[in-house]
C-alpha cells in the first residue's frame, strides 16, 4: 500500500467537519429503488435507498461481482430454518436482554448519567454486547415489524447515547480512574476501546436499515468525527492505532458504504496496513492478526476470531479498492482455511490457549475450540469472498458452518448457548456446554444476529443475473439489475430431502442467467428447466441456465443424498481411523445416550462402524424433528483392566450393534451424554 498517496493528511481528513446528521443524507440517494407501487418489493413500509441494503451493503462496490439483496426481500417460510428463526425472535433475543440487564450491561451507561450507582461490570468489551444485541434487533425489525422488541432497543439507544462525552468519546470502561488508559499504545492491544465502537457502528446501521432511526448511528459518527479522526492517524501530529482485535476495519468499510465519506475507507486502510510507531513483539503480531500490512500475512494463526475478523475487513477494503495484492493474500489465506484449518462442521480455531489457530492439519475433537464467533467470522468472510469471486466453493464453506458449527452454538429452545463447540465431549470431566450466560458474552448476540439476518444470504445478483445460493422454502420478491421485478419461490424439505423447486416470475420477459449452486458435497445432482433436463452440471460450482424468461418457470433440482463418509487428510492424527458421517448439508455425531445398552455417561464409545450403507429416516419426535442415520457396527468391550496389554485382542469382546448418529448442532440438548463426531471405522 503506497501510504503517502493514500493517506495524505489533506486528503485523510477531507470532510471531517462535516456534521454526523449531515453525512446521512447521501445515503438517502444511493443506488436506486423501485417505488412502492412494484409488486415484487418488501412490504416493509416505504422504499427507501438506506432502507434496501443488504447484511453488508455492495450496491457500489466496484469490485463485487455479487451484489447483496436486503433481508427484506426473502420471506423464509415454514421449513428448516423457521422455527430456529421464530424461537431466536420469541426467546433468544428477548431473553438474551433480560441476560444483559441483570449483569449489569446497562448499569454500566446509567452509571456514567447518574441514574445507577452499581460499579462496572464486565470484561472491557462488555459495551459489544449491548451492540450486538441491537444489531441482532435491527436485522429482526427488516424482516417484520416487532414493536416490543423496537420499543425496547429504542429506550437502549437513548440510554446508550445518553453516556456519550462532548468530545465523542464513548466506553463505559475507559471512564473516571481510568480515562488516562484511553487508546494508549498498550491499551489499544487489550482494552477492546475499537472493537467496541465497531460493534457500536454496525448495531447501529442495521437497526438505521430497519427503522430509518440514525440515532445511534450519529453517536457512532461523532466518536469517529470528533474523536478518533482528528487525533489519530498516519500524521505526524497524529497518535497512531492497532485494532487489537480486528472489528473496526469491516465496519468503518461499511460506514463509508451507508455514507459515501471517503475517509472512514481510509482509515480502515490505514488500520489494515499499520503503524510502526507502535512496537509490536511476535506473539502480539500472531495473537492479534494486526499491527502489520495485512498483505504480508502468509497463513492463518493467532485468536481464531480477531483472524477472521480481520480477513473479512480486509475483504471489505479490497471489494471497495480492488487492491490486488489484498485479494492475492485473501486466496492464500482462503486455501489455507479450507486444505489445513477447517473442521468438518465448519469451525475453526483448534487451540483452547489463545482460542486460536493450531499448526497446520492440527484439529483434534475433545480439545476442539471452535468458538461459535470464530464459525459465524468464517462465514462473514466467507460471504464476502463469494461476492468478491462468485466462487461456490465459499457458499459450500458458508452452508457447512452454518448447518453445523454454527447452528449447534444455540440450544433448540434458544435458551442456552455454547462458546466452544468440540467434536467429542466427556460429561464427567464436569463441563456444562451450553449455559445460559458467559461473562465473556460475545457469543449468544453474535448468534442472534446471524439467524435474524439469514435471508440476506439466500441471493446475490449480478449483471448477469441472479445467484441461488442456499435452499429453504422462500419467497424472494427483489430486482434484477436491469431493475425488472422478480419473484423466486423455493419448495423443498430441504436438508432433509434433496429436491428443491424454484419458480422463477420476472414481471417482464428477460433474458437473463439463474446461477443456481451444486453443493460439493453432492456427487450426483440432476437439473430441470420447465420438464427438460440441463446437462453438463458439476458439484461445488453454480450452473449457469441462461435463457429468456417469462411468466412462471419451473426449475428442478435434485441433490444427492446418500449418506456419506468423511475421511479426513491423514495428517489430522486426531482422525486416524476414524470417520465422520454426513448427508446432505449435515454433519452427524454419535451421542451415547442413543446407544442401546450404555450408559449415557460412558466415554469414550468404544466403537468400529462396519462396511455397509446408514440408513437415514426422518423421525419428527426427536430433537424437535431431525433425520437419524442408523449404522451396523460394533461394540468393543473392555478386556483388560490394564491401559496397556501385549496379549492378543479377544474377538470374543465385541458385538454387533446398530449405531444411531444424529445432527451435530442438536447435541447436548437432552440430558448429559458424551458424544463424538468422528468414529472409530473397521
Amino acid at each position: 500500500m503506497r501510504r503517502s498517496k493514500a493517506f495524505s493528511r489533506r486528503k485523510f481528513l477531507a470532510a471531517a467537519g462535516a456534521s454526523a446528521a449531515s453525512l446521512l443524507i447521501p445515503a438517502r440517494s444511493f443506488g436506486s429503488s423501485l417505488g412502492s407501487k412494484d409488486w415484487n418489493m418488501p412490504s416493509t413500509g416505504a422504499s427507501s435507498a438506506w432502507q434496501n441494503k443488504g447484511v453488508i451493503d455492495l450496491s457500489n462496490s466496484p469490485c463485487a461481482r455479487l451484489k447483496t439483496i436486503p433481508v427484506s426481500a426473502v420471506t423464509i417460510q415454514e421449513g428448516f430454518w423457521s422455527k430456529r428463526r421464530a424461537t431466536n425472535v420469541q426467546s433468544s433475543i428477548p431473553g438474551m436482554h433480560d441476560e444483559l440487564i441483570e449483569h449489569g450491561r446497562m448499569d454500566n451507561f446509567l452509571r456514567l448519567e447518574g441514574k445507577a450507582s452499581a460499579s462496572q461490570l464486565g470484561p472491557v468489551y462488555s459495551d459489544s454486547d449491548m451492540y450486538k444485541w441491537l444489531e441482532a434487533v435491527g436485522f429482526a425489525l427488516q424482516t417484520q415489524d416487532h414493536p416490543d422488541l423496537r420499543q425496547t432497543a429504542d429506550l437502549t439507544i437513548r440510554q446508550i447515547v445518553a453516556a456519550q462525552e462532548p468530545s465523542g468519546y464513548l466506553n463505559t470502561y475507559y471512564v473516571q480512574d481510568r480515562a488516562s488508559l484511553r487508546m494508549l499504545p498498550k491499551t489499544q492491544t487489550t482494552g477492546h476501546e475499537l472493537y467496541n465502537i465497531g460493534h457500536l457502528l454496525q448495531g447501529a446501521i442495521a437497526y438505521y436499515r430497519a427503522t430509518g432511526d440514525p440515532t445511534l448511528l450519529e453517536a457512532g459518527m461523532r466518536f469517529v468525527d470528533n474523536f478518533l479522526l482528528p487525533n489519530y492517524g498516519p500524521s505526524a501530529n497524529q497518535k497512531p492505532i492497532v485494532a487489537g482485535h480486528p472489528e473496526i476495519e469491516m465496519s468503518l468499510i461499511e460506514l463509508y458504504r451507508t455514507t459515501g465519506n471517503h475517509k472512514y475507507l481510509e482509515l480502515a486502510g490505514y488500520i489494515l496496513h499499520g503503524d510502526s510507531r507502535i512496537s509490536l513483539t511476535p506473539e502480539q503480531i500472531v495473537y492479534m492478526y494486526c499491527g502489520i500490512p495485512f498483505t504480508s500475512r502468509t497463513k492463518l494463526e493467532g485468536h481464531a476470531v480477531r483472524a477472521m475478523y480481520a480477513c473479512c475487513g480486509a475483504t471489505d477494503y479490497y471489494l471497495e479498492t480492488g487492491d490486488p495484492t489484498y485479494l492475492k493474500t485473501l486466496t492464500a489465506l482462503s486455501h489455507d482455511l479450507v486444505e489445513h484449518q477447517l473442521y468438518v462442521t465448519g469451525g475453526v480455531g483448534a487451540r483452547d490457549s489463545g482460542e486460536a489457530f493450531g499448526d497446520a492439519y492440527e484439529l483434534p475433537n475433545a480439545r476442539a475450540y471452535g468458538e461459535s464467533c470464530a464459525a459465524i467470522g468464517n462465514m462473514m468472510w466467507n460471504w464476502r469472498m463469494l461476492s468478491a469471486t462468485g466462487n461456490a466453493l465459499h457458499a459450500d464453506v458458508i452452508e457447512r458452518a452454518l448447518y453445523n458449527g454454527i447452528n449447534s452454538g444455540m440450544s433448540l429452545d434458544g435458551k442456552l448457548y455454547c462458546y466452544r463447540n468440540p467434536l467429542a465431549f466427556d460429561p464427567s470431566s464436569g463441563d456444562k456446554i451450553r449455559n445460559p450466560w458467559y461473562d465473556t458474552t460475545c457469543c449468544p448476540p453474535n448468534l442472534e444476529r446471524t439467524f435474524a439476518s439469514l435471508p440476506g444470504y439466500f441471493y446475490s445478483t449480478s449483471k448477469d443475473g441472479i445467484y441461488v445460493h442456499l435452499y429453504d422454502n422462500s419467497e424472494l420478491r427483489w430486482k434484477l439489475d436491469s431493475g425488472n421485478a422478480i419473484k423466486i419461490t423455493q419448495q423443498t424439505r430441504y436438508p432433509w430431502e434433496g429436491k428443491v423447486d424454484l419458480r422463477v416470475s420476472p414481471a417482464t420477459p428477460e433474458e437473463f442467467t439463474l446461477f443456481v449452486r451444486i453443493p460439493g458435497w453432492s456427487k450426483r445432482s440432476t437439473l430441470k428447466v420447465n420438464g427438460k433436463p440441463v446437462e453438463n452440471i458439476s458439484p461445488g460450482s453454480y450452473a449457469a441456465i441462461r435463457r429468456r424468461w417469462s411468466g412462471e418457470e419451473l426449475v428442478e433440482l435434485e441433490f444427492d443424498m446418500q449418506p456419506q463418509m468423511v475421511h479426513a487428510n491423514p495428517a489430522v492424527a486426531d482422525d486416524t481411523g476414524r470417520v465422520a458421517m454426513q448427508r446432505g448439508p449435515v454433519v452427524f455425531c454419535m451421542e451415547q445416550l442413543d446407544q442401546a445398552g450404555n450408559s449415557p455417561q460412558e466415554f469414550p464409545l468404544v466403537a468400529a462402524m462396519l462396511a455397509g450403507e446408514s440408513e437415514a429416516q426422518f423421525d419428527p419426535n426427536l430433537l424437535e424433528g431431525v433425520v437419524v442415520l442408523t449404522h451396523s457396527g460394533i461394540i468393543a468391550a473392555q478386556s483388560t483392566q490394564s491401559l496397556y496389554d501385549t496379549g492378543p485382542v479377544s474377538k470374543k469382546a465385541a458385538h454387533d450393534v446398530k449405531l444411531k448418529l444424529i445432527p451435530y448442532y442438536a447435541w447436548a440438548n437432552r440430558e448429559p451424554s458424551s458424544m463424538q463426531v468422528w468414529i472409530p471405522y473397521a
